[in-house]
C-alpha cells in the first residue's frame, strides 16, 4: 500500500509534486516496511565513520602509521562522497532506488569488512569502499522520502535524520570500550556495524520486487510532466545553487565545530572533561534540533524563516563561544539545536524544491558533492589559519562570515519554489 497523505496546501511546489505522485504505480509493500527501511540505512551513513576516531590512536599503534595518515582515514570518506554523489542520480534512474540501496548496503558490508581485516592494504581499500556506498546512500535516501512521502518530507526526513545522529553518538561512545573487551582490538569496533548493514539489506529485500528500472511505481520518462527530460542543467539554475549553498555551508559549521570546539575551548582555559562534555551536548542536542524541525517545517509557508533561524542560533552560539567561553555548555546547546535542525532542513529542500523523485536525486547529487568538499576543507581551513595566527579570533570570524552566508542562501533557498 502507498503511505498515507493527509490534505494540505495546494503551494506550487506540493502541487507539482502531486502530479508526478499520482501518476505512480501502487506499491505491495507495507508503509512501515518502508520508513522502517529508510530508518534503518539512515542508521548506517555515520556510524561507520564516527566509529573511527576513538580509536584512532590504537590504529597508529598497530599498523605503525603515522597521525597525518591514521586522520586521513576520516577525511577520506568525506572527499569520496564528493566525487561520487553527482554519478548517482544517473545510477538510480538505471537500476531503481531499493536496487541502489541494496547494492550500497552490500558494498557498506564488504568495505566495513575488509577495513577490519590483515593487511594493511585493506583499510585504504575497505575505507574508499565505505565512502563509496555511504556517497550512494546519501544521495538516494531524499529521492527515496520524496517519491514515497512527498507531503511528509520534513517529518520522515527528520525521523531518518535523528536515527543517523543517534547511531553516529553510539558507535563513536562504544568503539572503545568494544576494542577493550576482546583480542580482536579496533578491528571489531569497526567491522562489527557490518552487521547494521546487512539487517538493512534484509528489510529492504521484499521492496525489491516489482521494481522498475526508474524506481518502483515511477512514471515512465514520457509520462513525466511539464517536460522534465528538457529541464534545465542544474549546474545552471539559481535556486539549486541556492540550496547547495546552504547544504554546503551547514555541513562546514558543522565540521569546524566538531573538530575544533574542544582545542577552542581548552586553549581558553576550559577543562578537558568540560570540553567533552561540551561535545556531547553538541551532538545530543542536535537530535533534539532534527526533532523540533521535522515537526515544524510543513506547519510553514515556506522555510524562509526557518533558515533564518538556524542560521541566527549558529551566530549566537559562535560568539557566544568566543565572547563568554565559561558558558559553552549552553553556548553548545545553542549551536546542537541549530545545527540539528539545519542538517534536516538541507535534506528536506533537496525533496522540497524538486517537482519529482528523480530531480531530487539529481539535486541531492549536485548538493553534496559541492557540501562535503567545503566540509572537508573548513576544518582544514581553519586549523591552518590558527597555525598561521597563533589565534582562534580568524577562527571566529570565518565561522561567523560562513553563517551570515548560510543565513542568505537559506532565506532565498527557503521561497516555496521548484528547480524544474
Amino acid at each position: 500500500m502507498s503511505p498515507a497523505t493527509p490534505a494540505t496546501p495546494a503551494t506550487p511546489a506540493t502541487q507539482a509534486a502531486r502530479t508526478v505522485h499520482a501518476a505512480a504505480t501502487s506499491r505491495p509493500v507495507h508503509v512501515a516496511v518502508v520508513v522502517a527501511g529508510i530508518l534503518l540505512v539512515a542508521g548506517n551513513l555515520r556510524a561507520a565513520i564516527t566509529s573511527v576516531g576513538p580509536v584512532l590512536a590504537g590504529i597508529e599503534d598497530d599498523l605503525g602509521i603515522t597521525a597525518s595518515a591514521a586522520s586521513f582515514l576520516v577525511s577520506l570518506p568525506l572527499l569520496t562522497f564528493a566525487l561520487v554523489s553527482p554519478l548517482v542520480p544517473r545510477l538510480a534512474r538505471r537500476v531503481g532506488i531499493e536496487g541502489l540501496t541494496a547494492v550500497g548496503l552490500v558494498v557498506l558490508a564488504v568495505g566495513l569488512v575488509l577495513r577490519s581485516v590483515p593487511p594493511q592494504a585493506l583499510l585504504w581499500v575497505g575505507t574508499v569502499l565505505v565512502g563509496v556506498s555511504i556517497a550512494v546512500l546519501n544521495v538516494v535516501l531524499p529521492a527515496w522520502v520524496k517519491r514515497d512521502f512527498p507531503w511528509k518530507i520534513g517529518q520522515v526526513t527528520g525521523a531518518y535524520s535523528a536515527v543517523q545522529s543517534g547511531f553516529a553518538a553510539v558507535a563513536a561512545g562504544i568503539s572503545v570500550p568494544v576494542a577493550g573487551a576482546t583480542g580482536l582490538d579496533w578491528r571489531l569496533a569497526l567491522g562489527m556495524w557490518a552487521g547494521l548493514a546487512l539487517i538493512a539489506l534484509g528489510v529492504l529485500l521484499p521492496q525489491l520486487r516489482g521494481q522498475t528500472r526508474g524506481g518502483a511505481g515511477a512514471p515512465a520518462p514520457e509520462e513525466r510532466p511539464d517536460g522534465a527530460r528538457n529541464r534545465r542543467p542544474l549546474w545552471r539554475n539559481a535556486l539549486a545553487w541556492q540550496v547547495t549553498a546552504f547544504m554546503g555551508l551547514q555541513s562546514t559549521n558543522f565540521y569546524i565545530l566538531v573538530t575544533w570546539l574542544a582545542t577552542i575551548e581548552t586553549d581558553a582555559g576550559v577543562s578537558g572533561t568540560a570540553a567533552g562534555t561540551h561535545q556531547f551536548l553538541l551532538n545530543a542536542f542536535g537530535i533534539l534540533g532534527s526533532i523540533i524541525c521535522s515537526a515544524v517545517i510543513t506547519r510553514l509557508p515556506d522555510q524562509r524563516l526557518l533558515a533564518a533561524n538556524v542560521s541566527v542560533m549558529l551566530m549566537v552560539a559562535t560568539l557566544g563561544i568566543f565572547l563568554a567561553p565559561g558558558w559553552t555548555a549552553l553556548w553548545a546547546v545553542v549551536a546542537g539545536v541549530g545545527g540539528g535542525a539545519g542538517i534536516v532542513l538541507a535534506l528536506s529542500l533537496f525533496g522540497l524544491r524538486a517537482a519529482d523523485h528523480h530531480s531530487a536525486a539529481s539535486l541531492s547529487g549536485m548538493a553534496q558533492s559541492v557540501g562535503y568538499l567545503l566540509a572537508a576543507a573548513g576544518p582544514v581551513a581553519v586549523g591552518a589559519l590558527h597555525d598561521a595566527t597563533g589565534s582562534w579570533t580568524p577562527a571566529m570570524v570565518v565561522l561567523l562570515v560562513t553563517e551570515s552566508l548560510l543565513l542568505v542562501s537559506g532565506v532565498l533557498a527557503g521561497r516555496d519554489r521548484t528547480v524544474d
